[in-house]
């Protein structure tokens, strides 16, 4: 592998063989045990996988047992639960893995033939539970479709193939003083398709946008196996904006494969700054403050004691909370930004801290343990990232904070905030429990997850921030879309998707249980 630039390997906070053990280690999420075999391949599942070798090649069509076992789960935390319980999960028929479009759209129409459900898979970095394939499904592992197609210096475009990391897409284009600027935490693991397809947010997206606000164009295939490009100018009134059928899809529309992204140039200059507030409610208003100011700096975020305790003990006091600001783009535009800040700070009465905790986080910021080091430590946590206004958010940390208390064996429940808007801002809430039975580990998450998602709906907050829905959320969807938004999803789903054959099970909750 090419070695990263000084500068890249400093904003993502690993080295480069870091990075390439990440990669690596996308490619086998799950843990596979020597001994282990999928459930019985009966003749149907050898048939498609035959059927399959005829038409893309027998390079390209796998139905070998670890790579089955692979491909049963992604880094959703139940499913991680289980695996170590020892519980048997299926496997899909078989892991094809395109070389082209051409290869997708032949796969496409034969499972369309014969209706057959299809798994897309990107690099499997997804926590909702998107991908649960079955034994009589075809799964479609996009990571051989890792290809920069173009770079564009004069319009700032990049097109790549759908499959590839986020990372290799970043370091191509810094390669010629260019930034994609979405940075979220999972970029050494996750592919550009799962960025559309999850309707993903970086790091840096108080400045520089979601995944919405950078994505150009998007080619897909639909379930008829028909090829169609969605986007073609830098802004369009030519009907609704059909690029939203693919964006946070999450597979059940179809499967995406390249897509064009808007870049920027590289920033002139980046620094950083820290605040203590004595409390969440005041670092709210605080950074309310500055984006209502139209300031922008490209990171933000606030930590409760809690997670100032656990994530900053340097930094540490009492019970005063955090907030690390990351301030770059042009030297003058920095140097203005970070007096007004200075100057809103004073005024609202937060003290500053030393800088060095934001430019720590940065060296950092993507090192998180693995789900199967927690349960082995006799934990089970997990993130939930939700959203609000300004008027609501402060009730929405104090209720979700204390429902989470209430679950049985809970032993951490905090939040910090990432994500800022002019009306309104993001929580990531963290939540861990550690039950003496290790069986009960997924009521408890499940219970917490339950809690969590209930308080925030209760008060007013959309229940979905930038990590999708999949079958974690799908029972909870009808709080952000009303029961007449859910059945317009449904139809939309039923006019692209007739048959039903993408992803089946994902993202809509069953109809019955409407």
């Amino acid at each position: 592998m090419r070695p990263l630039p000084p500068w890249l390997s400093y904003w993502i906070g690993m080295t480069a063989a870091e990075q390439w053990r990440s990669r690596t280690a996308a490619i086998l999420i799950a843990p596979v045990e020597r001994g282990f075999r999928p459930p019985y391949q009966g003749k149907e599942s050898m048939m498609i996988a035959s059927q399959l070798a005829k038409l893309i090649g027998v390079e390209q069509v796998s139905a070998d047992a670890e790579d089955l076992a692979a491909h049963r789960f992604d880094r959703w935390c139940l499913k991680h639960w289980q695996d170590w319980q020892g519980e048997a999960l299926h496997a899909p028929a078989c892991v094809v893995r395109p070389r082209d479009s051409a290869d997708v759209q032949s796969v496409v129409r034969f499972a369309a033939a014969n209706s057959i459900a299809m798994v897309p898979w990107g690099l499997g970095s997804g926590v909702c539970g998107a991908v649960e394939p079955r034994p009589d499904q075809i799964l479609i592992d996009m990571s051989a479709m890792d290809q920069v197609l173009s770079i564009d210096e004069e319009n700032l475009l990049l097109t790549i193939e759908a499959g590839i990391n986020g990372l290799v897409a970043e370091e191509a284009v810094a390669e010629r003083g260019l930034t994609i600027g979405h940075w979220p935490q999972s970029i050494g693991i996750s592919s550009v398709g799962g960025w559309i397809s999850t309707r993903a947010s970086g790091q840096f997206s108080t400045a520089y946008g979601n995944i919405e606000d950078i994505v150009y164009a998007i080619e897909m295939v639909l379930p008829d196996g028909e090829m169609v490009t969605l986007g073609k100018a830098p802004r369009a009134a030519a009907g609704p904006d059909l690029r939203h059928l693919a964006l946070g899809a999450e597979g059940t529309h179809g499967v995406v494969t390249s897509v064009t992204l808007s870049l920027r140039r590289q920033p002139e200059t980046r620094r950083f700054s820290a605040w203590y507030c004595a409390d969440m409610a005041s670092g709210f208003r605080a950074q309310r403050e500055i984006v209502q100011q139209d300031w922008r700096p490209p990171v933000m975020r606030q930590y409760d004691a809690s997670e100032v305790a656990r994530l900053f003990p340097d930094y540490a006091q009492g019970e005063q909370c955090l907030i690390l600001l990351v301030h770059e783009g042009p030297a003058s535009r920095v140097d203005a930004e970070i007096l007004s800040v200075e100057s809103i700070m004073a005024e609202l009465g937060l003290n500053p801290a030393d800088a060095a905790a934001a430019e720590g986080w940065m060296g950092h910021r993507n090192t998180v343990p693995e789900w199967r080091d927690l349960l082995e430590q006799g934990l089970i946590a997990d993130t939930i990232e939700v959203s609000a206004t300004w008027s609501q958010i402060d009730a929405i940390y104090d209720d979700v904070v204390a429902a989470l208390k209430t679950v049985p064996d809970c032993v951490n429940a905090s939040a910090h905030s990432s994500h800022v808007y002019r009306s309104g801002i993001n929580l990531y809430f963290t939540f861990a429990c550690m039950p003496a039975d290790t069986s009960v580990m997924g009521d408890r998450y499940l219970e917490s997850w339950d809690q969590a998602l209930t308080a925030t709906a209760e008060a007013g907050g959309g229940i979905a921030h930038h990590h999708g829905s999949g079958r974690l959320r799908r029972d909870y969807l009808h709080y952000d879309l009303g029961e007449n938004g859910l059945m317009l999803l449904r139809k939309l789903k039923q006019a692209i998707d007739p048959q039903g054959i993408f992803n089946p099970g994902n993202l809509l909750p069953p109809a019955d249980a409407d």
